[in-house]
């Protein structure tokens, strides 16, 4: 008796290039959902206004992502990677101080591509909505604490090298944290005023007065800095 046939197993590339396009097709709609919520904020971003601006269809929109709070949250996972992905890149040298892993997290900060305006806009869309931070916490939450305690971390070395006797390294951490946010608002509210370099230099100058041993310079920005 014949043995049914059993289907064939697709060649690996195409297993590799489905897989490739199920990906894209998720960014697609991720971006396409920054893209919106920057434009018509949290309430104004629907799942029809996000698969319009993505161009695929709701049905895939929805195989991709369950509901609306669901795609809310890869969007803040996505933008929470790759702020870690940049500052991690940043502190893989072993040879770094603690001056250069300050320095880090401080640029990853303030790099280009984190501080694009429609990602500021989704930031604070989400800091703004009382119904909306439960799914920050949840998507968010780990990577803020991670940065907060490598900062804690990298202070209380730089006060034991240095004997910032006046320093509390959480409290200097918070102030720090709620030093970058305060100058990202500031960037999305008056961007004319608040460039992404002149807003790192000045980020530098209050950091530079807590440690003064470690930061006794701090670059200028460039006049002409994006």
């Amino acid at each position: 008796m014949n043995e049914p046939l059993k289907p064939l197993k697709p060649p690996k590339q195409a297993r590799t290039s489905r897989a490739e396009a199920k990906a894209e097709r998720r960014q697609q709609l991720i971006d396409a959902t920054i893209d919106s919520i920057s434009r018509f904020g949290l309430t104004g971003t629907t799942m029809g206004k996000v698969t319009d601006l993505a161009g695929v269809s709701l049905g895939l929109a929805n195989f991709h992502f369950e509901s609306k709070d669901r795609l809310f949250e890869a969007v803040l996972q996505h933008l929470a990677a790759e702020q870690r992905v940049l500052w991690r890149s940043r502190s893989q040298d072993p040879r770094q101080t603690s001056r250069d892993l300050l320095l880090a997290i401080v640029d990853s900060r303030f790099d280009a591509a984190i501080c694009a305006r429609k990602k500021l806009a989704v930031w604070f869309a989400f800091y703004g909505d009382a119904s909306a931070r439960d799914i920050y916490r949840r998507a968010v939450g780990d990577v803020d604490d991670e940065r907060l305690e490598a900062t804690v971390a990298i202070l209380t070395e730089m006060i034991a090298e240095a004997g910032y006797t006046h320093l509390d390294p959480d409290e200097a951490a918070l102030g720090i944290e709620a030093l970058y946010d305060g100058l990202w608002l500031n960037m999305l509210l008056y961007p004319s005023d608040f460039r992404r370099n002149i807003c790192r230099s000045r980020a530098l100058n209050v950091i530079a007065a807590l440690l003064p041993r470690h930061f006794d310079t701090t670059p200028a920005a460039a006049e002409n800095a994006d």
